[in-house]
């Protein structure tokens, strides 16, 4: 009649003693190393979002949103040289 009581141990939090808050801005030098590096592994489309958030200050929230294609106007234009 007596039914046993298990006891769990406490959660321990997945941020516990992790930095939690704004984080501080990307260095000039890290900025240009990521950009390297996308270049390298020709990742175009993740150094188009990368140059439009540094350059509008977007949030990667706000990034997660945005979607391009290959028919965009500008695209298909020629670019004159």
């Amino acid at each position: 009649m007596y039914a046993l009581i298990q006891c769990k141990p406490p959660h321990r939090p997945w941020n516990k003693g992790k930095f939690v808050g704004p984080k501080p801005p990307l260095k000039r030098q890290e900025v240009w190393s990521i950009r390297i590096h996308l270049q390298m592994r020709a990742k175009g489309r993740d150094l188009a979002l990368l140059n439009l958030a540094i350059d509008s200050k977007l949030r990667g929230c706000d990034l997660v949103g945005l979607r391009g294609g290959r028919h965009s106007p500008r695209l298909n234009r020629s670019i004159p040289r």
